[in-house]
């Protein structure tokens, strides 16, 4: 019976035990030493109460004076033990008691796991997709082994259960159950929640967020459907929009060849085009430039219909020949593409990118407070000295890949005041700190739970994966019913967000288009937008994918 107790129990059992034992050693030896050196026999109740009180330090009343060395030595010792005692029964035994009594509240095994997910450990990683979780009301329970996080997590009315893994598989008894498991704790404690998965008989889909891609490998053997390392994933999507030759600007637009460029401006507060509608600017009527979108808050958006409103410190996105371009370029500020990248944070996630962009052949500085190989600037990305030393006025982008949000936050501001005009990205650990970073002046930020919450969404909601940025497409599209419509003035084409910058009539590439202009059944148009606004723009006029031109 004594061994289902749990431990604290045990201990204060042993408490109650130990103090009526100590009372009686020492009254007994008090009680020996009155009668032997003093000459002053006391009772062995008289003795029991001068140890009562002893220990508990309230006092003697009136038995108060020894007059032999040795019974005063002793005398003088025994409230020093009680005040011992007194420190040492608190923390060891009755703190230990009560609060497990305060956490009953806290599951220590499994519930039913019917179409339930587990995840094993919580973190950054999967924050974000929990909040999709509890939004689609899609039930989950999270195995968490630290005991302040389990009791946060309660308090946060998550369904959580506290436990060690290693002391007791026996936890994990009703996986078996489970819809899903998602390890998310370090490599090795990830290792052994699958092995004991699989041994309680899940033969579910166990996926496992890895923080090295070499244990990738291992974990399959060991039982794991899918591996993913969210780490590098969130490196490779910082240096894709630091660098356009990981990922070019728009895809298809060497169909244009040189006839069509696009470029991207900062509107800055005092820009005449802040806070204008893009029916208001006439960019298209008066400088042949159509504004595809703007990146605000690291979210890009398709302009749909006139009354778009470009916002202060956006980066529009705009189509047109190279001298149109150059005329809003003077409405606005450009964003600069040349110059070397500039890397502050050498750690995972920075190694990963720099590996990235040499991969791709472009330049790059590396800051970082540790000298180490790779580094080219020891110091501290807080310092005016050590931007000036990095170059940072005149690089093409700098990537902030700190491991630290609220060093990330101050960073981005100093970056941003430092260099107004470089685009600005940023790594965020928790997701929820995206917005400050924003707010601080960042031009794209993105966290690791952002990363993992979109691939595992795929896998677990049915989701469909969201991309970490919607990039721009040029596209050859049928008139469909678009045909007798001016390209520029049709309020349905507005709504779709989908941009015709081109028309190709017979051997002809038409890019600009007078009043009278309108398009005919055969005419094949380049347009330009996103995924998403290319497949509105074919719902809403029949279109579809016009052959490549022979």
């Amino acid at each position: 019976m004594l061994s289902t107790l749990k431990r604290s129990t045990k201990r204060l059992l042993v408490l109650l035990a130990l103090l009526p034992t100590a009372v009686l050693i020492l009254g007994t030896l008090y009680m020996l030493g009155m009668n032997h050196l003093e000459g002053t026999p006391r009772t062995f109740l008289q003795s029991i109460q001068w140890a009562s009180e002893t220990l508990t330090t309230t006092g003697y009343g009136g038995d108060s004076h020894w007059d032999h060395p040795a019974m005063a030595m002793f005398v003088i010792v025994s409230p020093f033990f009680g005040q011992f005692m007194a420190f040492l029964i608190f923390p060891l035994f009755v703190l230990p008691y009560f609060e497990e009594q305060f956490e009953v509240r806290l599951q220590h095994v499994l519930p039913q796991m019917h179409g339930k997910v587990l995840f094993y450990r919580y973190g950054p990683a999967i924050e974000s997709l929990l909040e999709e979780f509890r939004r689609t009301n899609s039930p989950f329970v999270i195995f968490e082994e630290d005991m302040a996080l389990a009791r946060n997590l309660r308090d946060r009315h998550y369904n959580v259960v506290f436990g060690k893994l290693a002391d007791d598989a026996s936890i994990l008894a009703r996986v078996k159950n489970a819809r899903a498991v998602v390890t998310n704790a370090g490599d090795h404690a990830n290792a052994t929640c699958a092995l004991i998965a699989r041994e309680h008989g899940f033969a579910g889909p166990l996926y496992a967020l890895a923080d090295d891609p070499l244990y990738r490998p291992p974990m399959l053997q060991i039982g794991a459907t899918e591996v993913f390392t969210p780490a590098h994933v969130l490196g490779a999507a910082l240096a894709s929009r630091a660098s356009t030759r990981i990922s070019p600007p728009a895809e298809g637009m060497h169909l244009l060849g040189t006839r069509v460029g696009m470029a991207e401006f900062r509107i800055r507060a005092s820009s005449p085009l802040a806070g204008k509608q893009i029916g208001d600017l006439r960019l298209r009527q008066n400088h042949g430039v159509s504004v595809i979108g703007q990146w605000l808050g690291g979210v890009f958006t398709t302009t749909k219909g006139p009354e778009t409103r470009v916002e202060p410190g956006a980066i529009l996105v705009a189509v047109g020949t190279a001298r149109n371009l150059e005329e809003v370029e003077r409405l606005a500020m450009p964003i600069r593409r040349t110059g070397p990248i500039v890397l502050a944070g050498h750690g995972a996630v920075g190694r990963k990118v720099l590996e990235m962009l040499k991969d791709a052949r472009e330049t790059c500085v590396v800051i970082d407070r540790q000298a180490a190989h790779g580094v080219d600037v020891v110091g501290n990305v807080l310092e005016q000295a050590t931007l000036d030393r990095a170059g940072v006025r005149e690089a093409s982008a700098i990537i902030l890949a700190l491991n630290d949000d609220s060093e990330s936050v101050f960073a981005t501001a100093v970056v941003r005041d430092y260099a107004p005009e470089v685009p600005l990205i940023v790594r965020v650990v928790r997701a929820p700190n995206t917005a400050r970073i924003y707010r601080s002046g960042a031009d794209f930020a993105i966290s690791v739970g952002q990363v993992a919450g979109q691939i595992l969404a795929y896998h677990l909601l049915g989701e469909q994966v969201i991309p970490v940025e919607n990039r721009i497409k040029f596209s050859r599209q049928s008139a469909g019913t678009l045909a007798g419509e001016h390209p520029w003035r049709s309020e349905a084409l507005e709504r779709t967000g989908a941009k015709i910058v081109a028309v190709e009539r017979g051997q002809d590439v038409l890019i600009e288009f007078d009043d009278g202009f309108s398009l005919r059944p055969d005419d094949v148009l380049f347009v330009c937008g996103t995924i998403n606004s290319l497949e509105r723009y074919q719902r809403e006029f029949e279109a579809s994918a016009a052959p490549a031109r022979n």
